[in-house]
């Protein structure tokens, strides 16, 4: 099922009727601007839900949506190259280098995951010399990834700008403060291409999870993301719109913001088996060196954070079970059963303005 404008209530999927939660669509262009009803709107997203769209459609924003278009026609290229020539630095560091099929835990259990991933950081495109495999340096589209990271850098660090002035921070304690471009982070830009999958697979999706980042910027054209808000008792789609990004508050923010706001809980599922699934993710992480109180309420720094997340991404079932309990949802809990949700906690404003309604598709 392809990116849409009209946003359906509910889908059928995997035998069973779905909800496909109603997300609130923020003005990059008002962001820029700090119109102070849209600072109000964001942060409000990112203290209740934890997700949202990000409207790039306007003058400041389309060169970035026309940037990830381009991003998605390079990954398809180099998707398609030999396995020796993906992999030709395997993974250098847990954010930048190739992960092939099959590298984390599935969605399911006693699966793996269904998808494989090239991550290029963004300290690592500022050098001179890049670690990144030949089938993207040495031809145009590493000018093309620079763009690409350029431009998710403005988008999410002008988020963080309107979180601080919509929270009253000034000075070092502002967000974007401890997200520098000269400073060593985990920041980077993840592509991933998720295969076509059957019943019998035991190579599926992306298992649920909150994100390490302070905010991550997704780009996907086909279904497949599922959200569990707070207080919700099942997974629902987060359908793709025409025109957004959708933007997810990530662990280090919440830490940052004294756990005021919301991880958003998420996993991947092939919600068409038959189609492949590209997704274009920004992870902006705070700095190495940035200290915060995690979810265990030890203070410890980001880098720290992420070493230790990443490790449990990758652990079998088993060792996850033995990671800090907090781990793998930042902190977040869940309502206990998988039973549809009666009422969803939305605004009636924002379930107008995107025309719902029910649509059925197999799956």
């Amino acid at each position: 099922m392809a990116i849409t404008t009209e946003i359906p209530e509910t889908v059928q999927w995997n035998g069973k009727t779905v909800p496909v939660y109603p997300m609130e669509t923020v003005s990059f262009e008002r962001l820029l601007s700090q119109e102070p009803a849209e600072l109000e709107k964001v942060l409000n997203c990112c203290e209740t839900a934890g997700f949202f769209y990000l409207d790039l459609q306007g003058i400041d924003g389309r060169r970035m949506y026309d940037d990830q278009k381009k991003t998605l026609e390079l990954m398809h290229r180099f998707f398609e190259a030999p396995l020796e020539e993906k992999n030709q630095y395997g993974l250098v560091q847990p954010h930048l280098g190739y992960e092939p099929i099959g590298s984390r835990t599935g969605v399911f259990p006693d699966t793996k995951d269904g998808y494989e991933m090239v991550k290029v950081s963004r300290d690592e495109i500022q050098k001179s010399s890049p670690h990144i495999p030949s089938p993207i340096k040495n031809s145009p589209d590493i000018k093309i990834l620079e763009n690409a990271i350029a431009s998710c850098n403005i988008a999410t660090k002008t988020i963080l700008s309107a979180l601080s002035t919509a929270l009253g921070l000034t000075g070092a304690a502002r967000f974007e403060n401890s997200h520098r471009n000269d400073r060593p982070s985990t920041t980077t830009l993840s592509m991933m291409h998720y295969i076509p999958s059957d019943p019998n697979d035991t190579k599926i999706g992306h298992q649920k999870h909150t994100d390490i980042s302070s905010l991550t910027l997704l780009f996907s054209e086909e279904w497949g993301m599922q959200v569990r808000p707070p207080k919700a008792r099942e997974f629902g789609f987060v359908a793709p719109k025409d025109g957004c990004a959708i933007v997810n508050v990530g662990d280090s923010l919440r830490f940052a913001s004294g756990h005021k706001m919301q991880s958003c809980i998420h996993r991947v599922v092939p919600f068409d088996p038959t189609e492949h699934r590209y997704s274009i993710a920004y992870f902006l992480r705070a700095e190495d060196e940035t200290m915060f109180t995690d979810s265990e309420g030890r203070y410890i720094t980001a880098g720290q954070w992420h070493d230790e997340k990443f490790m449990a991404f990758t652990d079998i079932p088993a060792m996850q079970a033995k990671a800090l309990p907090t781990m793998l949802l930042g902190g977040m809990t869940e309502e206990d059963g998988d039973e549809p949700v009666a009422q969803v906690n939305v605004p009636s404003a924002a379930m107008a303005s995107n025309g719902l309604k029910e649509i059925v598709v197999d799956a």
